[in-house]
């Protein structure tokens, strides 16, 4: 096509609402009714209702008539064991998934890529809690970050001491018959610098040298607008090691609908291809008070609607 074709013809895909070689969007389906149970099972967490409900039970309780039917609680290990039995029973009650909570995460210190047999203890120390605490309020994964880079060692040492951990964390699920699944999140050089794992690949060749069901990918989408971006290719390349997504629109951290994401398709891909797990709703509100979470919730809703 010349240029002068071209021109002519964007003119009328502009006017169309279409472009030459654009992938067509799809009608805009009709949101559904407050109180239906999402498409997806999108997972708010304590304090994202609050002004809604004050007591942790009482949050639960309104996410699940909104049409809620997960949840998320990345504290829940540090919670006294009385408060995780209520809460895993209030959740059993509305019909919730438990989704992630933090198993190890520490971004001071290379935990897992040093090969240090300190550091070592530690981490298998937190996975014999985070079964037990899994156990306990039915969670199936808990999220793990590997800790910082060691500028001491090359990068080919740092991958196999983070593998040769990550194998014994798996060993150890195992060895107590759990279906605990650690989830392993990338996370983006801007707000966390110097962490060992940024990126989707990364994770995606962890995972397949881990060879574990024990092992997969947490997929925060915000931290990989922002790390990467070709969100659903790296989706589709990464599929049979994802486990887990988060969410967060960019810039902002924000609800979807406030950002760059075009967050109505990215759920419809990852819905379309099967995808029955938990989507955490990792990020703040975009407005203050009651009418800000009602706004939050109108965004999922639209977000939805694919």
């Amino acid at each position: 096509m010349n240029r002068r074709s071209f021109v002519q013809t964007g003119l009328a895909g502009l006017a169309a609402g279409t472009l030459p070689g654009a992938a067509p969007t799809g009608p805009i389906a009709r949101p559904a009714p407050r109180g239906e149970p999402f498409r997806l099972d999108y997972a708010p967490h304590f304090g994202m209702f609050e002004h809604h409900a004050k007591s942790f039970v009482d949050q639960l309780q309104f996410a699940a008539d909104e049409g809620f039917r997960a949840w998320e609680d990345n504290g829940m290990a540090g919670r006294d064991e009385a408060t995780q039995n209520e809460l895993a029973a209030k959740m059993q009650q509305c019909g919730i998934r438990m989704g992630v909570f933090v198993a190890h995460g520490d971004f001071g210190a290379p935990t897992f890529a040093s090969g240090d047999g300190k550091h070592r203890d530690r981490v298998l120390a937190d996975i014999e809690r985070a079964i037990t605490v899994a156990d306990r309020v039915r969670a199936k994964w808990c999220t793990v970050v590997p800790g910082t880079v060691d500028h001491r060692l090359a990068e080919g040492y740092q991958f196999a001491n983070v593998v040769d951990l990550l194998r014994r964390c798996c060993d150890a699920i195992a060895a107590r018959k759990s279906e605990l699944v650690m989830v392993l999140e990338p996370l983006n050089f801007r707000d966390h610098p110097e962490l060992f794992l940024t990126k989707v690949p990364q994770a995606f060749a962890i995972c397949r040298a881990v060879n574990s069901p024990h092992c997969k990918i947490l997929d925060d989408l915000y931290h990989q607008q922002i790390t990467e971006g070709n969100l659903i290719p790296n989706i589709d390349r990464a599929w049979d090691e994802i486990a887990y997504f988060q969410v967060g629109d960019n810039p902002g951290r924000r609800e979807p609908g406030t950002g760059e994401i075009n967050y109505r398709n990215v759920f419809g891909h990852v819905h379309g291809k099967g995808f029955r797990g938990i989507v955490g709703m990792e990020h703040g509100n975009a407005h203050g008070g009651k009418d800000g979470e009602r706004k939050l919730i109108d965004a999922y809703r639209a977000a939805d609607s694919f």
